[in-house]
């Protein structure tokens, strides 16, 4: 859906800013547009903008009160075909994983990352 487009926007929700910041480069020089976010609030805050978002990747756990699958269904609320990418560096429970997802154990490859989005 959205490999090779310039306007394909994607979310990046990760409270560890030196990942984020590495997520975050590598996306934008693959040709993504990327917003980010440091806190599950955050993210959900840009549910009021006017803004379209094409793909979320979200961190479970996250700082704050809202856990990255909070705010994955936060936004399946909004946009029901959203594809999601959960990461995490510990063991969960993924029964609360939304549908037309993946999820990454950290550490994850950049390159896995950039491979999933392509595939949405």
């Amino acid at each position: 859906m959205c490999a090779g487009r310039s306007s394909a926007v994607i979310l990046v929700v990760e409270d560890e800013w030196l990942l984020r910041d590495e997520i975050v480069h590598h996306l934008k020089n693959a040709g993504w547009e990327v917003l980010e976010a440091s806190t599950g609030e955050g993210a959900v805050g840009l549910l009021e903008g006017e803004r379209r978002i094409d793909v979320l990747m979200t961190d479970i756990q996250l700082a704050g009160y809202l856990s990255g699958w909070d705010v994955a269904e936060a936004f399946r609320a909004a946009q029901p075909e959203m594809p999601v990418i959960y990461a995490s560096g510990n063991t969960v429970d993924r029964s609360r994983a939304v549908a037309n997802s993946l999820f990454f154990s950290k550490p994850y490859k950049t390159a896995e990352i950039l491979e999933a989005c392509a595939s949405f």
